[in-house]
């Protein structure tokens, strides 16, 4: 990578947030992206320095996460948007595109209930919050208070068997440091326990779509061999809203900004940099 990463931490709610950043500001707003469960702003080292060309990328570790602080609190996808978007607040980031994985879509379609004004555009890549289906593993990991009292020792092997596509020689030990920091496993569990259940998903966007007044330009990227969260979710999503932009990435699995991360970045940065994009409301 032709950049390394800055590495920046304010204090916000209380708690430590730590993010990474490539580029500058520009004529582009700035795009902040989010990681899913378990995961860190290294995740995102593949397609960063290619949005970061012309504009200001933040990488984020949410609470919980990376680098950032493991305080004793609820981590429900409430809190955590809360947090979020008080450090949208904190650094003028005003317009703003959001770009959210997994979990991290989760918060970004909260966002649109705690800040709408500010978001320019939002992508959502195998996004949680559109359906309920979920993989077994993360509906186990939903059994109540075992992964918070019994699971730290384990948060490191954990780490290194979770498929998650190629990525730089380096960055999943470093991960490997990260959940193996202590409080790692008790924001884990109570995140997942607030959006997952033995049936699946229980915090679901749809409940909540008539609380946003407009909703921005949207992206939908998908794996189609996703075998966490399926695929089906985005087509979903795409049907209930006229305008949004769907893309199905093929032999792409959950990661799929590390399967396809040259796809990914292409379509991305077109949906971004799209002076027309179409307007979304509900069909």
């Amino acid at each position: 990578m032709a950049e390394e990463f800055r590495q920046e931490s304010t204090e916000v709610e209380g708690v430590t947030l730590h993010w990474a950043e490539l580029g500058a500001t520009s004529a582009h707003p700035p795009v902040v992206l989010l990681h899913g469960l378990g995961d860190s702003h290294l995740t995102w080292r593949a397609i960063a320095p290619g949005l970061a060309a012309d504009r200001r990328v933040l990488m984020l570790d949410l609470p919980g996460c990376g680098y950032s602080g493991r305080p004793d609190t609820s981590y429900t996808l409430a809190w955590q948007a809360h947090v979020v978007a008080e450090w949208l607040a904190q650094l003028e980031l005003d317009p703003v595109d959001i770009v959210g994985h997994s979990y991290g879509g989760g918060i970004a379609q909260m966002l649109l209930l705690e800040c709408r004004p500010r978001i320019r555009r939002l992508a959502l890549a195998a996004s949680g919050g559109l359906g309920r289906e979920l993989n077994f593993w993360l509906r186990f990991a939903a059994f109540p208070y075992f992964v918070e009292r019994f699971g730290q020792p384990f948060m490191a092997f954990g780490t290194r068997r979770s498929p998650r596509g190629p990525e730089r020689p380096g960055d999943i030990e470093e991960l490997v440091r990260m959940n193996a920091m202590p409080g790692t496993a008790r924001a884990f569990s109570r995140t997942v326990r607030d959006v997952i259940s033995f049936r699946g998903q229980e915090r679901r966007a749809d409940e909540r779509a008539h609380e946003i007044a407009s909703f921005p330009p949207m992206a939908v990227l998908w794996g189609e061999v996703d075998t966490h969260i399926p695929i089906a979710h985005g087509r979903a999503t795409a049907e209930r809203l006229a305008g949004v932009r769907f893309r199905a990435f093929p032999g792409c699995a959950h990661f799929v900004h590390h399967d396809d991360p040259k796809g990914f970045l292409g379509e991305l940065r077109g949906f971004l940099d799209d002076p027309d994009p179409e307007p979304v409301r509900p069909t």
